[in-house]
């Protein structure tokens, strides 16, 4: 039982990243991913947001709290990685600008790997941070897939559209598989971070990035929505990358895990509460796509 976990984790994360990645594809033209990356207020925001404001807010915030140094190391790899894989998909499920959030995302992305090896040795003694190690599994995992969707919705629309439904059930397959498995696996970890009061602090550092997100990320309710999810939602492949090569205490990585998973959870929590845009405003949006 102890090895199928790690195999149907491995699965889970693998078929939800490329299944998003690959569908997203399917859904736009670069066109559309690049239209609201030209707004570069919007961008400038956005970088503030995930490289300047919660990285800063969060260390400020592990100078006041009493905590174990592995928690804290775990808490600040996560405040410094942005570009969350997921972000696509969580924009699906905020109802929130799918061509924005795949923009913001890779653009976070690629910020995130040549960020992190500056700031962080900085941060946190010992460390030590290879840009390729974080850039090569993202190329593979979802550029590539994100790749081969534009081109076949470029080329052959109708195959893409019939694709659609299939990718958006994998990818949904992923995620609650994923979901599901860590908090088996996690579970215990999440007791124990609950009894310490770490748990409330990943509360405050989840309800922070959302917030400033959220409120940096207009004019549009459309843009708030996804800026604010996407900053909440830390780039968990990289800060994991980063946390089992460079530290052996295993609090690190559970730190990161069990963050990445409550980051999850707030956003499918909140998504099932969120309002659905008005009609006006997805004409809108909709207006700005085709475009």
């Amino acid at each position: 039982m102890h090895q199928i976990i790690p195999i149907l984790d491995k699965i889970a994360f693998l078929s939800f990243v490329v299944a998003t990645m690959f569908g997203t594809g399917l859904k736009l033209t670069v066109q559309q991913i690049w239209q609201p990356l030209r707004d570069i207020r919007l961008v400038v925001l956005s970088l503030l947001t995930n490289f300047i404001l919660v990285p800063l807010f969060v260390y400020l915030l592990l100078q006041v709290v009493p905590l174990t140094e592995p928690v804290k190391d775990g808490l600040i790899i996560m405040a410094l990685a942005s570009g969350p894989p997921a972000l696509p998909k969580l924009a699906q499920i905020v109802k929130g600008n799918l061509a924005f959030s795949t923009g913001l995302m890779m653009m976070l992305m690629f910020g995130t790997v040549f960020y992190m090896p500056i700031v962080l040795p900085l941060v946190l003694q010992g460390v030590e941070v290879n840009s390729w190690d974080i850039a090569k599994p993202l190329i593979v995992m979802m550029l590539t897939p994100l790749g081969i969707g534009l081109l076949i919705k470029a080329k052959y629309e109708d195959v893409a559209l019939n694709l659609q439904t299939i990718t958006f059930k994998i990818s949904n397959f992923g995620l609650l598989l994923g979901l599901g498995v860590r908090l088996i696996v996690h579970f215990s970890e999440i007791i124990v971070l609950l009894k310490t009061g770490v748990i409330f602090v990943c509360a405050i550092f989840i309800i922070f990035s959302f917030t400033v997100g959220y409120l940096l990320g207009g004019p549009g309710i459309d843009t708030q929505r996804v800026l604010g999810v996407g900053t909440a939602q830390r780039n968990f492949a990289a800060a994991l990358l980063i946390g089992t090569s460079n530290f052996d205490d295993p609090n690190v990585i559970s730190v990161i895990m069990v963050t990445s998973l409550l980051m999850m959870v707030s956003v499918l929590i909140l998504g099932k509460n969120l309002p659905e845009l008005d009609q006006g405003q997805s004409a809108e949006i909709e207006q700005v796509e085709v475009s």
